[in-house]
């Protein structure tokens, strides 16, 4: 093969490589985050589309995580096994879920609430395990592929190679929601009526609310009518920053 052939190849593999990340999931949602207007929840009119920065708090009992065992409001969880085809191998999903609890995003005195169903969100996943050869999965890793219908080892009993991430939103961690924002009762949206008026965030014009706590989205990013992020955010009553895995308005019975 001559050189110029090679050279071709090698720039054809790069440009898809560059593709394929500046147009990822990841990719995409955090552009959108960090290019998004950022505006306080005070500052909201009904109809006004931008970003919000707050703090999660939970509405109901907090979920727990499949793999980690921590409690949340959301979590993301992605299973994946290695599979060999002659000289290649390569990584396929078993498992990608993302389940979402009951929870508010805190700023300052006011709060909002995901009303909408269509949310892309990208959940950084800052836990990580591996099963495979003499490393056998965790009793909890294995409750949760048998769960879901998986096991960890092949039929003649030897570990499969198995890769786990989970991302988690928990109460107190900031998150960045790009949304159409809209204030109604908290008794319109379920929520307890203590709470008062509530921005329930739902479809902007381009159909999707976008959703992430990675720090590069919550950062004061705003092209106008915003204010040092350490001025919309620091003056919020401490209580509300507390990582509590129980919901203040949650009634045990």
């Amino acid at each position: 093969m001559n050189e110029p052939i090679v050279i071709i190849i090698i720039t054809v593999i790069v440009v898809i490589f560059i593709l394929a990340i500046f147009f990822s999931k990841k990719a995409i949602i955090k552009r959108k985050l960090k290019k998004a207007e950022l505006k306080k929840l005070s500052q909201f009119r009904n109809g006004d589309t931008a970003k919000i920065v707050g703090q999660v708090e939970l509405v109901d009992q907090a979920l727990t995580a499949p793999l980690s065992g921590r409690k949340c409001a959301y979590y993301y969880a992605h299973v994946e096994q290695e599979v060999s085809s002659g000289k290649n191998s390569r990584w396929k999903t078993l498992i990608e879920e993302e389940v979402s609890g009951e929870y508010l995003i805190r700023d300052g005195s006011e709060c909002a609430y995901i009303s909408s169903k269509h949310v892309k969100s990208y959940i950084v996943q800052d836990r990580k395990f591996r099963s495979g050869f003499m490393n056998d999965a965790s009793q909890a890793l294995e409750r949760y592929l048998n769960n879901k219908g998986y096991e960890s080892e092949n039929m003649l009993g030897f570990n499969k190679t198995l890769r786990y991430k989970e991302g988690i939103l928990e109460a107190g961690e900031t998150i960045a929601v790009f949304g159409c924002g809209q204030w109604k009762s908290a008794s319109e949206l379920g929520l307890p009526e203590e709470l008062g008026q509530v921005l329930a965030i739902n479809d902007p014009d381009e159909g999707t609310v976008y959703l992430s706590d990675d720090p590069d989205t919550t950062k004061n990013t705003a092209k106008a009518n915003t204010i040092n992020q350490s001025d919309n955010y620091g003056q919020a009553d401490s209580r509300y920053f507390q990582k509590t895995s129980e919901s203040k308005y949650f009634k045990k019975s």
